[in-house]
């Protein structure tokens, strides 16, 4: 009996399993859990100037590093801690990503508390639903978008770091705030594309 077919996918969505996996059944499924917005917000930050590959492969090290991505625990990080951080071998240890990550657990907080949800907040940006993009193919992805920029004006204006606007667009891809599958690729229809 012959194998089915070989899915389409993403150009990016080459070679390594974990990739594959991550492509197949995460990046753009859209996400309104604050803790798992959390977490994005967080490895994007990490991911700053590296490979998704990278962060992907540290991934459950950050888990375990920063309790689960639990903004409440994460916010009451101390320079102890920090110190700690910085000395694990399984995140990436750059001093200025590990304090944002602090900072920003606090920064995130006060978003819940004004907004009711992180996700309720985040999501105004392109009003509660995903767009719907059409990209014939990965060169045509830019590296922001109108929405991002506003985005990461605002999270700045809050007290994040590492939310540049190219950060905020690939966690607005990440999260399925936006549909950046390549129209060949068969999670694009199956997550809205049409």
């Amino acid at each position: 009996m012959p194998l089915p077919p070989t899915p389409t996918r993403c150009a990016w969505a080459v070679g390594d399993p974990l990739y594959l996996d991550y492509h197949d059944r995460e990046w753009g499924v859209p996400v309104h859990d604050d803790h798992r917005l959390f977490e994005f917000l967080i490895l994007e930050g990490a991911q700053a100037g590296l490979s998704w590959l990278t962060i992907l492969r540290r991934r459950e090290a950050y888990r375990q590093a920063f309790a689960g991505f639990q903004p409440e625990v994460v916010a009451r990080f101390d320079a102890a801690k920090v110190a700690e951080l910085l000395a694990n071998p399984g995140i990436i240890r750059n001093r200025l990503k590990v304090e944002s990550a602090v900072g920003n657990a606090r920064a995130f907080l006060k978003v819940q508390e004004e907004f009711g949800s992180f996700a309720a907040y985040q999501w105004s940006f392109v009003r509660g639903g995903t767009l719907q993009n059409a990209r014939p193919n990965l060169g045509s992805i830019p590296p922001t978008s109108p929405e991002a920029e506003a985005l990461s004006r605002d999270l700045k204006r809050r007290g994040f770091r590492f939310v540049g606007p190219t950060i905020c667009y690939a966690h607005m891809q990440a999260v399925g705030m936006v549909n950046d599958h390549t129209v060949d690729c068969f999670r694009w229809r199956e997550l809205g594309g049409s």
